[in-house]
């Protein structure tokens, strides 16, 4: 199908889709690693800052989740609508290359949001309840950083699938 086949609606609605997700995927990291978690670990006790985050994460993480999968559906109609689009891992063309790379980064975003989401807040939860028994501020302080290690890292590879949409606009 290209972009002369898809209906100009599927085409609309598909990149108001994948911009609104862009919105809440990327706006949400951005605000939880620059504002909402810095200032919570500064104003509030370990034991409140551990609750907090995860009942923030409880909330975050569904919408990071739909958004991702809203990004992968509507990518796919939007690739196989673009004229330059010569097909599945054929690369010889600007746009095809950054397409390429922006999903790589992609995918580690995706690898990077999974282990956040199954790896590292399930063990920051086994760590609180561990805590009413034998309390280890160091094993959370690292778990905490790693958390916000990730997080920054995962802004970094948003902010870059960023960049590489708009070489591929330009391409």
């Amino acid at each position: 199908m290209t972009l002369t086949e898809t209906p100009q609606w599927v085409l609309l609605f598909s990149f108001w889709l994948h911009m609104l997700a862009t919105v809440v995927w990327i706006g949400g990291l951005a605000s939880a690693a620059l504002f909402v978690l810095p200032a919570a670990r500064k104003l509030l006790p370990v034991d409140d800052y551990a609750r907090f985050v995860t009942k923030f994460n409880q909330k975050l993480n569904p919408l990071g989740w739909l958004s991702a999968g809203v990004l992968v559906a509507t990518g796919l109609v939007q690739m196989g609508a673009n004229p330059s689009y010569e097909g599945f891992l054929n690369f010889g063309n600007d746009w095809a290359q950054a397409m390429l790379i922006k999903h790589l980064l992609f995918g580690g975003m995706i690898l990077v949001s999974g282990y956040l989401t199954w790896g590292l807040a399930p063990a920051l939860e086994r760590l609180a309840i561990a805590q009413l028994r034998s309390p280890n501020p160091e094993e959370e302080m690292r778990l905490r950083q790693v958390e916000s290690r990730l997080l920054y890292l995962n802004l970094l590879l948003g902010i870059l699938v960023l960049v590489l949409t708009a070489m591929a606009r330009i391409a």
